[in-house]
C-alpha cells in the first residue's frame, strides 16, 4: 500500500474514522493506522436513505456483516447510527468516541483553494462553501457530513481529503478552456478534474510495482466505474485529466454522457423545449452505458445483455471502449513516454473484456497486452502485459478510503 512516505518509526497506532457523506448516505471506515504506514480496516459500513421513511445500516467488522432498518431522518441521526455501531452492539470494535483520533473526510470539490489535504477549521469551512456553485449536488453534503462527524467528535482533527486536489498541477494549457478569459478569472470556469485521490492510490503503487520512486515514473491511469476518469501522471503530478469544470465531461460513463458536442445542448433546448433541469437530468442520469444501451448503467449487466445478443448493448461497449482508446493516444502524445498504464475501479479491476477491447490494437503504441495473464481471475494487483510489452499494464485495485486515512494520520500526528 502506498504511504505517501508518511509514519515511520515506533509510533502509537493512531485511530482514523474515514467519512464520506454523500446527499442521503454515510459511508465510513474505521482504520488502525500503525508503524511504517500500514492501515488495519477495523469496521466499515454505509447508512443509506438517509431523510426517506425505511432507512438503514450495514455494518461489516471482524468478517460478520449486520444489515437492518433504522431511523435517519437526517444527517446527524445517521451519524450517531454509526458511532452506534462501532461502539455498542456485536460489530463494536472500540469503547467509545475517546478512543477515535482523527477523522477523514472525502471532499468533493475544492477548486483552486485546496492542493492538497488539509486541516478542517472554520476558514476551511468557508472555502468549501464558497466552492458550492462548482458542485451543487456534492459540497453541500460534505458540509453535512463535517459538521454532524464535528458534533460527535469536536476534539480531535478533523482533515479534508479533496478529490480535485490531486489535479490542481495541471498547467492552464490543460485546464483552460477556450472561452472568455474573464470567465476563469470571475466564475471560476476552468477543468478541475476528479477521482484525484483513486489516482494518486494507484500512481503511487504503481511506481512501488516498478520499483521506482513515483518522480522517476510516467503513468496513464483509467478509473473506470459508474463514473469514469481518465489521468496522464508525469513524475508523480497530474498534468491532464478526463474529468472537467463537473464530474461530467470525458468518457463515456454508467450515467453520464461524456464528451458531446456543446452545440446539443442548444439543439435540445430550441428544438425539444427542454429547460436547463431537464438537459442536466438527461446528461448526468440518463446517457451514458444507460441510455446507450437502454439496459443499464452497470457494465457488468451490458455485458450480459451483450453476450445475450443485445445489439445496443454491443455497441455501448463499443463506444465506451473506442472513447478510452482515444484518451489513451492522446495522453500517450502528451506524456511522450509511458511506463505504465494503470486499471483501476469497479470495470477496470474487474472487466477483462474491456481491458482487451480497449488495449486491442495500441500494441504500436507499445501496449501489448498478455492474453492469458489478462482472462486470469484475480483481484490482487498485477501486471497484465506482455512480456515484451515496453509499456507495463496493470491492474491495481484503487482504495480511496486508506489515503485518506494515510492524510488524516499524517496531520494529526503532525500536531
Amino acid at each position: 500500500m502506498p504511504g505517501s512516505g508518511v509514519y515511520t518509526g515506533d509510533r502509537t497506532p493512531v485511530n482514523v474514522l474515514v467519512v464520506n457523506c454523500g446527499s442521503s448516505s454515510i459511508k465510513y471506515s474505521l482504520f488502525a493506522m500503525g508503524d511504517a504506514g500500514t492501515a488495519d480496516v477495523l469496521a466499515s459500513g454505509i447508512v443509506e436513505r438517509i431523510g426517506e421513511a425505511e432507512s438503514r445500516i450495514r455494518h461489516e467488522a471482524a468478517g460478520a456483516t449486520d444489515l437492518r432498518d433504522a431511523e435517519a431522518p437526517d444527517h446527524q441521526a445517521a451519524f450517531a447510527l454509526v458511532v452506534e455501531a462501532l461502539t455498542r452492539g456485536p460489530g463494536a470494535v472500540i469503547s467509545g468516541l475517546d478512543r477515535i483520533d482523527a477523522v477523514g473526510h472525502r471532499c468533493i470539490h475544492g477548486a483552486e483553494r485546496f492542493t492538497e489535504s488539509t486541516l478542517i477549521d472554520e476558514a476551511c469551512l468557508a472555502a468549501i462553501e464558497a466552492c458550492v456553485p462548482l458542485a451543487p449536488l456534492h459540497n453541500p453534503a460534505n458540509l453535512i457530513g463535517i459538521r454532524a462527524a464535528m458534533s460527535f467528535t469536536p476534539d480531535v482533527p478533523h482533515v479534508g481529503v479533496f478529490d480535485t486536489a490531486f489535479h490542481q498541477t495541471l498547467p492552464p494549457h490543460a485546464y483552460l478552456y477556450p472561452l472568455p478569459y474573464d470567465l476563469y478569472t470571475e466564475h471560476g470556469i476552468r477543468r478541475y478534474g476528479f477521482h484525484g485521490t483513486s489516482h494518486r492510490y494507484v500512481s503511487e503503487a504503481a511506481a512501488g510495482m516498478l520499483g521506482r520512486s513515483p518522480t522517476e515514473v510516467n503513468l496513464i491511469t483509467a478509473h473506470l466505474g459508474n463514473g469514469c476518469s481518465i489521468t496522464a501522471v508525469r513524475g508523480g503530478v497530474s498534468v491532464d485529466t478526463s474529468l472537467g469544470m463537473t464530474p461530467l465531461e470525458g468518457l463515456v460513463m454508467g450515467t453520464r454522457s461524456g464528451d458531446i458536442d456543446p452545440a446539443i445542448i442548444l439543439h435540445l433546448m430550441r428544438k425539444l423545449g427542454m429547460d436547463t433541469g431537464q438537459v442536466d437530468d438527461l446528461l448526468n442520469r440518463h446517457s451514458g452505458l444507460l441510455g446507450l444501451s437502454g439496459v443499464s448503467n452497470d457494465m457488468r449487466e451490458v455485458i450480459r445483455a451483450a453476450e445475450g445478443g443485445n445489439d445496443r448493448a454491443r455497441l455501448a461497449i463499443e463506444i465506451f471502449c473506442y472513447r478510452l482508446k482515444k484518451y489513451i493516444g492522446a495522453y500517450t502524445a502528451v506524456l511522450g513516454r509511458v511506463d505504465a498504464l494503470v486499471f483501476t475501479g469497479g470495470i477496470g479491476e474487474n472487466a477483462a473484456d474491456i481491458r482487451g477491447r480497449t488495449c486491442n490494437g495500441l500494441d504500436r503504441l507499445g501496449y501489448v497486452l498478455d492474453a492469458d495473464r489478462n482472462a486470469a481471475d484475480s483481484r490482487d494487483t498485477r501486471d497484465v502485459a506482455a512480456p515484451h510489452s515496453p509499456v507495463r499494464i496493470l491492474v491495481i485495485p484503487t482504495d480511496e478510503e486508506a489515503m485518506i486515512a494515510h492524510d488524516t494520520a499524517r496531520i494529526a500526528r503532525s500536531m
